[in-house]
């Protein structure tokens, strides 16, 4: 089948946050919408018609877990990432955030502290401190544009956590994290017995040849230290549906994991998120396939008209995820002053980066997973905005 990713999809009438929450994010509904990580495409045929069939039963009470959803995850990663996952370790959770928030408050003490990468998407943070725990950061170091761990820093900031929490591949710098860098981070977290949190949720969103490594695929002793959250809402675009996967190294850990959710009576997928998830991980990598080239086409556009029109913004064509790290500070703006410029001047709606990293300053960054036409007039618009300064 052929996917067409031109085509604009209406989402203004279907309490889409992307766009009908303009208004409270932005102040203003006059924006072109490319910041949560939701894509503006219809996801895969298989998907739809699945749910289709499952609408026009009529019932849908509540929904039993068969082991074939579970093994459709399990054959997903197995064919993508040369991962086995023992389906005894494997756990339903109804997202990756929540499953950060609940690891937190479990495999942490009281007034503990959580050890992030920054600049990391504001979950880490968020999911953090809602327990009453620290941060400690670990930033990346930048230079020319490309960032790279700080491993002094890490390793000394490792030694007062008590959790280490790592996005793989990186959101929102596109880093495909290598294995050499991977079992580095978790020969530090082995030596200083810190368990790891690794969050895989953009795995399947991978350019320029790269390839994902799950952490706990690369040694039975590393898979010992880690936890995974797993899902295929980013990959096929079905967020607003709920559903993920959690892969504990062993049965204590999941079952203290599990017995926290039944204690709030959640532990079912709903009936369409079960559907959309078997249909998608058994169905949908031929739309998979041709949906890769079609946003790295997208990065290569903005990265492109940014170096030929608006030179003073410097981007790069990130190797995972739909996000791009924009880097605006040669605008010579404070933070306030680029998030107003960019609403006010360039009406884009896009995500602060200092969300990110408290201690950031003068970068933004864009959702790429859109129609191109819709790329081309944000950019006209930037390029405008930065060209009345």
């Amino acid at each position: 089948m052929k996917y067409d990713f031109d085509k604009i999809v209406d989402r203004s009438n279907n309490h889409s946050a992307k766009y009908d929450e303009r208004k409270k994010k932005f102040g203003t509904d006059d924006v072109i919408p490319l910041w949560i990580a939701d894509m503006d495409f219809r996801t895969c045929q298989s998907v739809i018609d699945a749910l289709t069939a499952r609408a026009q039963e009529g019932i849908w009470g509540y929904t039993a877990r068969p082991d074939s959803y579970f093994e459709a995850i399990r054959g997903w990663q197995k064919r993508r990432n040369n991962w086995d996952i023992d389906p005894k370790l494997m756990s339903f959770s109804l997202g990756v955030v929540q499953t950060i928030s609940a690891c937190v408050k479990l495999f942490t003490p009281e007034g503990g502290s959580v050890l992030i990468q920054t600049p990391v998407y504001s979950e880490f943070y968020d999911m953090t401190e809602a327990w009453n725990r620290k941060v400690l950061e670990n930033q990346f170091i930048e230079k020319d544009g490309q960032w790279t761990v700080d491993w002094a820093d890490f390793e000394a900031k490792l030694q007062q956590a008590d959790l280490f929490v790592l996005c793989n591949p990186h959101n929102p710098l596109g880093i495909v994290w290598t294995p050499e860098e991977l079992r580095r981070m978790a020969e530090l977290c082995m030596k200083y017995h810190v368990p790891m949190l690794s969050d895989e949720i953009h795995s399947d969103l991978i350019f320029h040849g790269r390839h994902h490594t799950p952490v706990a695929s690369l040694s039975p002793e590393i898979a010992n230290y880690v936890i995974t959250g797993i899902s295929g809402t980013k990959t096929f675009n079905l967020a607003g549906l709920q559903a993920s996967t959690v892969v504990f190294p062993n049965a204590h850990m999941k079952a203290v994991f599990d017995r926290f959710w039944m204690n709030m009576d959640i532990h079912r997928n709903n009936a369409f998120s079960l559907t959309a998830m078997e249909a998608a991980f058994t169905g949908g990598e031929e739309w998979l396939e041709q949906l890769l080239p079609y946003i790295s086409a997208n990065f290569d556009f903005v990265v492109d008209y940014c170096e030929k029109h608006i030179p003073r913004i410097r981007t790069y064509a990130p190797d995972a995820t739909y996000l791009m790290w924009l880097d605006c500070r040669a605008l010579g703006m404070s933070n306030e002053e680029l998030h107003d410029f960019m609403i006010q001047k360039a009406k884009l709606g896009l995500n602060d980066g200092c969300s990110f990293g408290r201690s950031l300053s003068g970068y933004m960054r864009l959702n790429a997973a859109c129609p191109r036409s819709v790329l081309e007039q944000a950019m006209r618009q930037l390029e405008a905005a930065v060209n009345s300064l």
